[in-house]
């Protein structure tokens, strides 16, 4: 029992910590939050945070790993809002871009995610979107929908265009008039997959 309770206590302090380092990171950017301020804001010690996430890195890593997963279940709830298993594809790409509005989404994964964590395509969240991807594509490739291509070719560069479109748009001065450009190049590349079908 004394097990179980130490395990659930890890739990409840990582849960803690990741709410707090959301927060933290989202209002003041990764390099500006301080790890004191954050562990104090839940009643906990900088020993907590080592103990569970070995560094401020680590906690970064669990942050965007997290936010990470949210987004590919928003892309997903987007896509199922589909006609047709064709334009399933493009709806969840063009989700996943327009989440680069979102200031949270914005400043922790798409800005000081790759600043301080390096290439996303390492990330373990996005390699789960790689595979999903990748399911898709050979779904559509076998009932017919979209040109014979090339299934891992296909998957790494889709989603390659929809985190470079996101990046883009987070990072630019005007998000606003950046998104619909990202958006407009973003659907021709996935409409040139597509057999016989009006863009839409």
């Amino acid at each position: 029992m004394a097990a179980k309770r130490r395990a659930e206590t890890m739990e409840e302090t990582r849960i803690k910590l990741i709410a707090a380092a959301r927060k933290a990171f989202a209002e003041k950017g990764f390099a500006a939050a301080s790890m004191d301020d954050l562990t104090a804001s839940v009643g906990l010690t900088r020993g907590a945070l080592y103990h569970n996430f070995g560094d401020k890195k680590g906690l970064l890593a669990a942050v965007v790993t997290q936010i990470d997963s949210e987004m590919a279940q928003r892309a997903k709830s987007a896509a199922a809002h589909s006609d047709d298993d064709q334009h399933k594809l493009l709806a969840e790409g063009k989700a996943y871009i327009k989440m680069a509005l979102d200031e949270e989404v914005r400043r922790i994964v798409l800005l000081d995610g790759p600043a301080f964590l390096g290439d996303p395509t390492k990330w373990p969240s996005q390699n789960n979107c790689l595979q999903a991807t990748r399911e898709s594509i050979s779904d559509l490739i076998e009932s017919g929908l979209i040109k014979p291509v090339d299934v891992d070719a296909t998957a790494w560069l889709l989603n390659g265009a929809a985190l470079n479109a996101a990046q883009w748009v987070a990072a630019s001065d005007a998000p606003q008039h950046a998104l619909p450009k990202a958006i407009q190049v973003f659907t021709l590349l996935v409409c040139g997959l597509l057999k016989d079908v009006k863009h839409p």
